[in-house]
């Protein structure tokens, strides 16, 4: 019997116009009048996912960060795993030497050097606030993630993410959209939150159904006792799958909850 459905957010319940379906917030409603715990868990910054569970009117902790911070909706950290300090000024040095735009998330504050489109784009749609400053005059620490975007050129964030991987093997650094190059620390992924927060509420792994639709959801399927990929999943994540439902825009979580919940 499934008691938490652990979920991502963007391409899984919330569709490409960031909404959610009539039918994915009926479905979530009625998990949580059941008493099964729906549990959010994305690479979005804790105040940018709180809104969203709110929204949802879900009580449960959320993940974010891609499983950096754990954190209850009245502000208690449950979990926390922040990037090595060096590790992230070698890679603020990088981006800045090779002109890539940076997010630069500290205790949960986005910080950017330049308020370009890349910046006003990624913000805009996510409806997050943020500071611009110069990165040499931050003091840097408790770093929650660092991210590294480029909207015109998939092949570009596949070959930083190639790269990265092979100058920090220790760090967890992983392409979670095709734009998106995210860099964290080693046990700041969807799994080790899910283990958690399976520990937490004494929930069993073959209790638990995951679902997500990038390559950063990986970590979160392993987590899972059912594991179920959206239709519109990339083909990599659609391998670690148990399951593959329908795609967003036809309410696949929706098609997943009535099969397995």
């Amino acid at each position: 019997m499934i008691k938490m459905v652990a979920t991502d957010i963007d391409g899984t319940i919330l569709n490409w116009d960031f909404k959610f379906s009539p039918k994915v917030i009926e479905c979530i409603k009625k998990l949580t009048k059941n008493g099964i715990k729906v549990v959010l868990v994305t690479g979005r910054m804790h105040i940018a996912a709180l809104k969203l569970a709110q929204k949802l009117e879900l009580e449960t902790p959320i993940v974010s960060y891609q499983g950096g911070l754990i954190k209850e909706q009245s502000g208690k950290t449950l979990y926390e795993k922040t990037l090595d300090i060096n590790r992230a000024k070698e890679v603020i040095k990088w981006a800045k030497e090779n002109n890539i735009h940076i997010n630069l998330y500290m205790d949960d504050v986005l910080y950017v050097e330049n308020d370009n489109i890349a910046v006003k784009r990624y913000t805009g749609e996510r409806f997050i606030p943020y500071t611009v400053c110069n990165f040499d005059n931050l003091e840097i620490k408790n770093v929650n993630k660092i991210l590294a975007i480029d909207f015109d050129d998939a092949e570009r964030v596949t070959g930083w993410v190639n790269y990265l991987k092979e100058m920090m093997p220790e760090l967890y650094i992983v392409k979670s959209t095709p734009y998106f190059c995210e860099i964290s620390n080693p046990d700041a992924k969807k799994s080790c939150a899910v283990e958690f927060l399976s520990d937490y509420y004494g929930i069993k792994k073959d209790e638990i159904l995951t679902i997500g639709d990038q390559n950063n959801d990986i970590e979160l399927l392993k987590s899972g006792g059912i594991a179920v990929a959206m239709g519109n999943a990339t083909d990599e994540l659609k391998q670690h799958a148990d399951f593959v439902t329908d795609t967003i825009d036809n309410d696949g979580f929706v098609k997943a909850i009535e099969k397995f919940v």
